[in-house]
């Protein structure tokens, strides 16, 4: 029993000179506001951008399929945190925007290749006959992919979307090196003031199995809704 108390009275000085003290609970209750919201915008850019290089991959126009292949390649062949850096530290080096709005664009960019490629891979599931079926009707190529190919499509990709979402949460982990103070920077900056790694950091890591397991959860039941109303 002496050793269960020392074991909990351990814990309990170690949370509250960790995140009680000085309120520094509120680094990580920030960051994770910050990962959220450079999260969602990502997801969203990424989806616009993965949809436009799906439909020109498509396209019978070689100057623009070439170029979203080359798009692709590069994105999909370079470290995440690499293009982070070079967007923050090169590209948008002379443009006085917000860090968020700077993740966002990155990991967006990023995301939109892998998007393209499940875009890619559900308009290829969709029947070959849907598209004839299409031109049969008179619909220029450009209409039967945006009325009959995509809304079909749609349906095959949306697990897939899901977990690309999941991927970019824990992405968006390395927004650090550009001094973006997400989750992890958080945890990182009581690690700083503590001068304790373990609570802080592993309290991280467990928000982010926290958030991973649950949006795991919600696809795997949407992805059963999907199964049962085939």
């Amino acid at each position: 029993m002496n050793f269960i108390n020392n074991i909990y009275r351990i814990l309990s000085d170690k949370i509250y000179f960790a995140f009680i003290k000085e309120d520094r609970y509120m680094y990580l209750v920030d960051g994770w506001i910050i990962s959220i919201e450079v999260t969602v915008f990502a997801a969203l850019l990424g989806i616009v951008i993965g949809l436009l290089l799906a439909i020109v991959k498509f396209s019978r126009k070689p100057p623009f399929a070439q170029f979203a292949d080359w798009y692709i390649s590069i994105i999909r062949g370079t470290p995440v945190v690499v293009q982070l850096t070079i967007i923050y530290y090169v590209i948008l080096a002379d443009v006085n925007l917000p860090r968020t709005i700077v993740a966002s664009i990155a990991f967006g960019i990023n995301s939109g290749a892998y998007v393209a490629e499940i875009i890619r891979s559900g308009i290829q599931a969709v029947d070959k006959g849907q598209t004839e079926a299409g031109r049969s009707l008179g619909l220029s190529e450009g209409k039967t992919m945006r009325y009959i190919i995509i809304p079909q499509a749609i349906k095959n990709i949306l697990p897939a979307l899901g977990n690309e979402f999941i991927v970019l949460l824990k992405e968006t982990s390395v927004s650090g090196y550009i001094a973006l103070n997400d989750l992890t920077k958080g945890g990182t900056l009581i690690r700083s003031v503590t001068y304790d790694a373990f609570t802080p950091l592993l309290t991280v890591a467990y928000i982010y199995f926290l958030m991973t397991a649950m949006l795991s959860a919600a696809l795997s039941k949407f992805e059963r809704r999907l199964r049962s109303s085939d």
